[in-house]
């Protein structure tokens, strides 16, 4: 079998998920002192770089995403899929782990 290379560009969400980039969390404390791994808290904030079709109602209709390619966005604390693609790591969420978009 070959080995497939993900890239956020070949990643397409179903549903009503959202492909979040990650922002790189902190490293150092205000006082400089250097985080390992296991100290560091999971980011929360992201930006969305790809958006599903929308859930589908009771009806069949879909409904459409209230979030768009771009948003940044603020999320559960433990929610989603995290996925490393390529050197970045994303969050596949559902829209309804979203808390927030960003300004």
């Amino acid at each position: 079998m070959a080995a497939v290379t993900l890239n956020a560009s070949s990643v397409t969400p179903l549903g009503d998920r959202v492909l979040v980039k990650v922002s790189a969390s902190e490293e150092t404390t205000a006082g400089g002192i250097l985080l390992p791994d296991t100290a560091k808290e999971k980011p929360q904030v992201g930006e969305i770089t790809a958006v599903g079709p929308g859930k589908r109602n009771d009806d069949g209709s879909r409904q459409a995403p209230e979030v768009k390619v771009g948003d940044k966005v603020l999320y559960s604390k433990y929610a989603g899929t995290d996925l490393k693609l390529g050197s970045e790591e994303f969050v596949l969420l559902s829209e309804k782990d979203i808390l927030a978009t960003l300004v």
